[in-house]
């Protein structure tokens, strides 16, 4: 017998214990009930693959028996069975979201084969939906949240940039999801179904990294009992990222270097070198172009690496992103069972005011605080002033009659482009993105004749 469990509704007993019998002979588990009210009662106590109803009972009838449970199972599917079909009766069934509408008496093979069918397609709904929980929940590009415009920049980089099989370098400050956005990049290319391997090049002594990357013979040191293939060996096909790359130190850099220019790596005590296929993403806190001026990384590395580059923006960038990454935590730490606590307008604004030097990592513990602060259901702005320790804080209620008119910011910018460019209005009008004309009558409209005055 399957596990697929079968509702029969008919207020009639033989016409219930003859499909039972039918049914049951088929292989499937079966669940049966006297009246669309029975029926709705089972239906909230267990899940069932399909219901068979009489459309045409006391009390509660087929209609209702469809829609709860619809309402209840969303991929169960229902066949309305009535010894009084009409084509209105039908269409209605069909436009609440029946699989089919059988009119009595009904021949038991075609009942069989409807039954099949309708079994085959709430598995296979089944399926679909087990499959976008599963894409959903490890999909970066879902977990990468933000609405401002340098998020919405960054989502575009990635989908663009996982379609290039080429090298990436991902440049940010501590904290601001550098791996998430590799992870990202690995799961959204044509290598996604190979193996996504992350190495922390600041964690391992040199010997360490040696023996992690490129693996090692039995033999080739004291511990070394057997044979252990590298990580760069474990990545074929896909994906090897490098965090904190500026870390890695000279040595290992010329090493790194050569397995990259080569796809060949060769065993610590080995002596044979093996094929590898692998993509590179590479992230840093460091600015290398500035440590290769100074000789701290290699400069023929850099550029191995650098092919393409993706900045990842520090949350002091994207401050409007503030109030919906503090709900993503909160929601992702509060307890089982918990009300998710809402923001009030002044603990976010408290919130959005913040520096946040260890970025969206700091953000996140911030959040995991604020839950254990916070035992009611909104976040105020004392909660906030107590984890930060700002314990005479009091907040600003109306902060944007501090901010600069529309007409003062296009000032300013423009005196600084102006700036810039050394009074170049040619230079200027290619960076604001107006004509000479324009630009003109701006500088005259704000008494910017004389940048410099």
């Amino acid at each position: 017998m399957n596990n697929l469990k079968i509702l029969i509704v008919d207020d009639e007993p033989i016409a219930r214990e003859n499909l039972e019998h039918i049914i049951a002979k088929e292989g499937y588990q079966t669940r049966v009930a006297r009246d669309g009210e029975e029926a709705i009662n089972l239906l909230k106590q267990e899940e069932i693959n399909l219901v068979l109803t009489d459309l045409c009972m006391k009390g509660r009838d087929g209609m209702e028996v469809l829609g709860e449970a619809k309402q209840l199972w969303p991929d169960v599917e229902v066949v309305v069975i009535t010894g009084h079909a009409t084509v209105d009766t039908a269409v209605e069934a069909m436009r609440r979201g029946a699989y089919d509408y059988v009119a009595k008496p009904f021949k038991i093979n075609e009942l069989r084969m409807i039954v099949e069918k309708a079994l085959e397609k709430n598995q296979l709904r089944k399926q679909i939906n087990v499959l976008r929980q599963q894409v959903d929940s490890h999909s970066g590009s879902r977990r990468i949240i933000g609405q401002s415009a340098k998020m919405h920049a960054l989502r575009e980089t990635i989908h663009q940039v996982s379609q290039l099989d080429c090298n990436v370098l991902i440049q940010g400050e501590t904290g601001t999801g550098k791996e998430l956005i590799a992870r990202t990049i690995h799961e959204l290319s044509p290598r996604s179904k190979k193996r996504f391997v992350a190495f922390n090049c600041g964690v391992f002594t040199e010997e360490l990294i040696a023996s992690e990357l490129f693996g090692y013979e039995q033999g080739a040191f004291t511990g070394a009992s057997k044979a252990k293939k590298g990580l760069l060996e474990m990545a074929e096909g896909g994906t090897v990222f490098f965090d904190e790359v500026g870390e890695l130190p000279l040595s290992m850099q010329v090493k790194l270097l050569r397995v990259l220019q080569e796809r060949k790596v060769m065993h610590v005590g080995g002596n044979q070198e093996i094929p590898v296929d692998f993509r590179v993403l590479a992230a840093t806190n460091k600015d290398l172009k500035r440590e290769t001026e100074t000789g701290d990384f290699r400069s023929d590395l850099f550029y191995r690496l650098d092919v393409l580059t993706i900045n990842a923006p520090a949350l002091s960038e994207r401050r409007e992103d503030i109030p919906l990454l503090t709900h993503h935590f909160l929601a992702k730490h509060a307890a089982t069972g918990r009300t998710v606590p809402r923001l009030s307008s002044e603990a976010e604004q408290r919130l959005m005011s913040y520096e946040y030097p260890g970025n969206i990592r700091e953000l996140e513990n911030i959040a995991q605080r604020l839950l254990i602060t916070c035992e009611g259901d909104v976040v105020a702005p004392q909660h906030v002033a107590t984890v930060f320790g700002d314990t005479d804080w009091t907040p600003v209620r109306d902060t944007r009659e501090q901010w600069p008119t529309l007409v003062e910011q296009e000032k300013q910018y423009i005196l600084e482009v102006l700036d810039e460019v050394e009074g170049n209005k040619s230079a200027a009008v290619k960076i604001l993105g107006i004509d000479r004309v324009s630009l003109w009558r701006k500088i005259k409209r704000y008494g910017l004749e004389n940048p410099d005055a």
